[in-house]
C-alpha cells in the first residue's frame, strides 16, 4: 500500500471512494457530482486529499479541510472524511491514512486536527482513540441549517 496526496491525476481512482463515502452516510450515489466535487476542491487548493493505493485500485481516502484558531491563533485541520473501501477493510489502511494526517498537521506546524463521526459509528471511534484522539467532552456543537 502506498499513501500519496492526491492530485487531479488521480481524481478517477478517488471518485469511486467518495461515492461510496457518501453511501455510508446514506447519500445516493452520484458520480458526476462526485466527480465534480473532488475536481473543484482540489483544482481550488480548498483540500488536501491523500489517497490510500496499490498499483491496481484506491483502497481508502482522507480529506482535510484548513481552519484556524483564533485563541491560539493557530492552523487547525478538520478531517472532514475518512473512508475505507470494503474489500480494503481490516488490512491498516485507516491507521495509515490517519498517521498521515497527523504528520501533516505536524509539518504544516498545525494546533492539530478536529473532526466528528456519527455517535453510532463505534467502530471509527475505537480507532481515532487507538491513534490518540480524544473525545470533547467540555465543548457543544451546534449547527445552524441554511
Amino acid at each position: 500500500m502506498q499513501i500519496i496526496q492526491a492530485s487531479l491525476d488521480e481524481l478517477e481512482r478517488l471518485v469511486p471512494l467518495f461515492d461510496g463515502y457518501r453511501q455510508f452516510y446514506r447519500q445516493a450515489s452520484d458520480l458526476a457530482a462526485a466527480r465534480t466535487f473532488l475536481h473543484d476542491r482540489l483544482s481550488n487548493n480548498e483540500s488536501i486529499i491523500f489517497l490510500a493505493q496499490t498499483p491496481k485500485a484506491g483502497l481508502g481516502f482522507c480529506q482535510l479541510y484548513p481552519s484556524f484558531s483564533s485563541v491560539s491563533m493557530q492552523r487547525l485541520w478538520i478531517l472532514n472524511d475518512l473512508f475505507v473501501a470494503e474489500h480494503a477493510r481490516g488490512q491498516g489502511v485507516a491507521s495509515g491514512l490517519l498517521n498521515v494526517a497527523r504528520d501533516w498537521a505536524v509539518s504544516t506546524k498545525s494546533k492539530g486536527l478536529v473532526l466528528e463521526t456519527e455517535a453510532s459509528n463505534i467502530t471509527a471511534q475505537r480507532l481515532y482513540e487507538q491513534h490518540g484522539w480524544q473525545r470533547d467532552l467540555a465543548e457543544y456543537y451546534y449547527f445552524l441549517n441554511v
